[in-house]
This record gives structure tokens, sequence and C-alpha cells, in this order.
């Protein structure tokens, strides 16, 4: 008979593998979420802009003294592009300085301007992000303009939207009228 000594030095066996040693602290339970109380106001929600089968650009400032002239200054460029050459490039920069100094005067720390085309016209869309009471006294100036066709506005909780629509087709030629 042989000895269990003549056989070896005695080693553990390597299965099964060793079990992890038992957490230190127990698993913390999830934290309760604080209660909601039942809202007694009823959300308003204004329809979200949706643009289909047209060029759009949609371009975002920080809300600051300059942001009018950088913002007119990308449109005019963004629209240059789009192949509109009777469109009056001034009256583009001139509602978009107005509407965004609109925007910015309400305070946010951002503005953005979207711009659209579709059938010779041209969509300028301001978004303040603020929510807040609306001066509407812009609105005045920028329809005055000779190819502006219509301005609008309106808030919501999540701020101030304001557009303008431009005309962008080829104006026909002035004739001059001669005194008799």
């Amino acid at each position: 008979m042989a000895s269990p000594e003549s056989k070896g030095p005695k080693v553990p066996p390597a299965y099964p593998p060793k079990t992890p040693p038992p957490q230190k602290k127990p698993v913390e339970p999830p934290r309760p979420q604080p209660a909601t109380s039942p809202k007694t106001e009823v959300a308003v929600r204004r329809p979200r802009m949706v643009v289909r089968n047209r060029r759009t650009a949609a371009l975002t400032f920080r809300a600051d003294e300059w942001a009018a002239k950088k913002a007119a200054g990308q449109a005019v460029e963004t629209v240059r592009g789009w192949d509109y050459p009777a469109l009056d490039e001034s009256d583009l920069a001139t509602v978009v300085q107005q509407l965004v100094t609109a925007a910015v005067a309400d305070g946010g720390k951002r503005v953005s301007v979207h711009l659209g085309d579709q059938e010779q016209k041209i969509l300028v869309a301001v978004l303040s992000h603020v929510p807040g009471a609306p001066n509407d006294s812009v609105l005045g100036q920028v329809a005055a303009l000779a190819t502006v066709d219509s301005v609008g506005t309106d808030s919501a909780p999540d701020g101030r939207r304001m557009w303008a629509i431009l005309d962008a087709a080829p104006r026909p030629p002035r004739t001059a009228t001669t005194a008799a």
C-alpha cells in the first residue's frame, strides 16, 4: 500500500473557482422619488415647426449685442447660396437684424435663426428661448419693408417665436410715369 506522501505535494484543486468574498456594505435600496403635486394648469403646446421638401438652415448665436449683425451676415450668405438673384439682400439683412435684436432684448442666453425657402419665398424665424411678454413693436417696422409679405409672433413657455416671409421673386421693372 502506498502512503499519501508518495504521490507528491497536495495542490488545491483548480475547480470549482474561488467564490468572491461577501460585500462589506449591503446594496443601497433605490431612493424614494419626490412626490409631484398634480398640476392644475393645462399645458398649452404650440405646434412645432415642420419643414419638408425645401432648403433650410438653422443658425444659433449667443444673445449679446453683436448677435444681430452676425446673424444678418450669416443669413445673407446662406440665402445667397440658394440662388435668388432678385432677392433684396438689404431687406433680408434688416429683417434678421431687427428680429434678432428683439429676441436679444428678451434676456435669454441664446437666439436661434431659422431660414427656409419655398416657391420664391424666404422664411426667417427667430426664437428667443425665453418666456415673457412679447414686444410686438418690431413687427410694424419689419412689415414696412418692401419685400416683406407677412410677419407674426407667438409666445409659449419655451420662448417667443417671431417670423417674417420675404418675397424673392423677380420684381417687374418700374415704368417711369411722365407728367403731361
